[in-house]
């Protein structure tokens, strides 16, 4: 028996079909080869092709079968990660009405603050966790405002994970966790928040069904099952935002755990058992995928929308013509921790709940034309994106989290030694690597829901631990760099 697991990234779409018994990766891939393009028609927008996505599941959903030459029929279950907090609205067609509005995508900022002011602080922050900020309802409101004949004819709103399922099975579901994505989930009641419906003046019934994050959510049609080359009948039954499939992929699912990924953007995300905030919402809080009413589970995350983004545009504009990431990770290690004073604040791809929804750009500071070149750049390109990690988890501590231990996939920023140790070094956490990435979690998570494992303990019972990395022994020349790094910050917040 095989398990087929999707990962909708803003980047690319990857494929992972697992072996249910030994949980064995027998086909793995991602399509486009190229990072998948994110239209800006403006500064701080970013929107993507909902068509797109499914062209490239298409393409992947291909190679695995090609790779793997598995039979459809025994493909049991499938599970699917995808990129939080887009907004995809449908017609009663069941087509996009427009191009989805991603993640890091900003104009929803004004209309999240407008909520949480006229709301109030605390009936946001105790039922929501956070404030409404620039989270999927906040993107809906804009489209109210601006394209009130695109907002007249929608039927219904989805995250992107919940369009693939959809276009995968007919049905029109999310779940918990998702609901929470949007800012629509409501901790106290247990149910979407209608009193921020109602203040948007959204009818509940643009939202999707409401079902549980591992169970049915429909089955593989038989027209998507010509067209993708599975069977027809195939179930669905998991379905999660990246950073939560992130945390089950590593087996992150209790108080006290920690997880990380360094993809285009980049989050640490632990989990709490408690109901919990932070006043100024800087960090996000979610329903965790094993969250109930009778089960806390709180998924704490920071989230730099900054980090990977950055780093592939050092590679295009700074690195020489044909230099790769190891090579760049190479040429970034000739130059000492703190990068000989050079500082990158990182902050160059939209609005940063980090920084209370304040957009500052990404900016580069103590260039000496007679010191540095292209090697402190790079070097300080990766300390100032493990700086911004830094800078969220003193968030978390606050909140009475304890970061003694980080697990994170081995893929992205963390292939690099150099981002791994910095992180290590300046955090004081060991940091412990695993063989998994976001599709394979999906697969196993749909082995969960669909009851082919017992429960979490026994799908991630062949999680692989390939390596720890201990911090330095001296960890001060990193602590000193921080420092540097987070005033330089404060100073350019203050600025605005």
């Amino acid at each position: 028996m095989y398990l087929l697991g999707y990962d909708v990234g803003s980047s690319s779409v990857k494929a992972s079909l697992i072996e249910v018994n030994t949980g064995r990766t027998v086909a793995g891939d991602f399509y486009p080869r190229a990072e998948a393009p994110i239209k800006a028609l403006r500064q701080g927008w970013a929107e993507q092709s909902p068509a797109d996505w499914w062209r490239y599941l298409k393409e992947v959903t291909a190679s695995v079968l090609a790779q793997s030459k598995v039979n459809p029929a025994d493909i049991k279950a499938i599970g699917i990660s995808y990129q939080m907090h887009g907004l995809v609205a449908i017609g009663r067609d069941g087509e996009p009405l427009r191009d989805a509005i991603i993640w890091c995508d900003s104009r929803g900022v004004p209309y999240g603050e407008s909520a949480f002011e006229a709301i109030g602080a605390e009936k946001c922050l105790s039922r929501l966790l956070n404030s409404p900020g620039n989270f999927t309802a906040a993107k809906l409101q804009w489209v109210k405002d601006n394209e009130p004949e695109i907002f007249e004819k929608i039927y219904k709103v989805m995250l992107p994970g919940d369009y693939i399922a959809y276009r995968l099975t007919g049905e029109i579901c999310t779940n918990p966790e998702g609901l929470s994505e949007y800012m629509l989930w409501d901790f106290k009641d247990n149910a979407p928040a209608q009193f921020l419906l109602d203040h948007y003046g959204y009818s509940s019934d643009i939202l999707p069904e409401v079902k549980a994050t591992f169970g049915p959510q429909g089955a593989v049609t038989a027209a998507v099952a010509a067209e993708l080359g599975l069977a027809e009948g195939t179930p669905v039954t998991y379905r999660a935002g990246d950073q939560p499939n992130n945390a089950l992929s590593l087996g992150v699912l209790e108080p006290g755990q920690v997880a990380s990924t360094a993809g285009t953007s980049g989050v640490v995300y632990g989990i709490n058992g408690t109901v919990d905030y932070d006043p100024l919402s800087r960090v996000n809080n979610f329903a965790h995928v094993n969250h109930s009413a009778g089960n806390t589970r709180i998924g704490v995350m920071t989230c730099i929308n900054g980090t990977g983004i950055l780093n592939s545009w050092i590679k295009r504009n700074v690195a020489p013509q044909g230099c790769g990431y190891a090579e760049m990770n190479a040429l970034a290690a000739e130059v000492p921790v703190g990068s000989d004073g050079v500082t990158i604040l990182p902050f160059g791809n939209g609005a940063e709940r980090v920084l209370q929804n304040k957009d500052t750009g990404c900016s580069i500071h103590g260039i000496s034309f007679n010191i540095h070149d292209r090697r402190h750049i790079m070097r300080a390109a990766q300390e100032g994106i493990v700086f911004s990690f830094m800078y969220g988890m003193e968030i978390m501590k606050g909140l009475g989290m304890k970061i003694d231990c980080i697990s994170a996939g081995r893929a992205n920023m963390f292939l690099s030694p150099l981002f791994r140790d910095t992180l290590a070094s300046v955090s004081g956490a060991t940091i412990r690597l695993y063989e998994t990435d976001g599709s394979v979690g999906a697969a196993r998570g749909a082995g969960i829901g669909a009851g082919i494992y017992r429960d979490a303990a026994e799908a991630f019972a062949s999680l692989e631990l390939i390596g720890e990395i201990a911090p330095a022994a001296d960890r001060t020349p990193y602590l000193e760099a921080y420092a540097r790094w987070k005033s330089i910050l404060e100073n350019t917040i203050n600025r605005q």
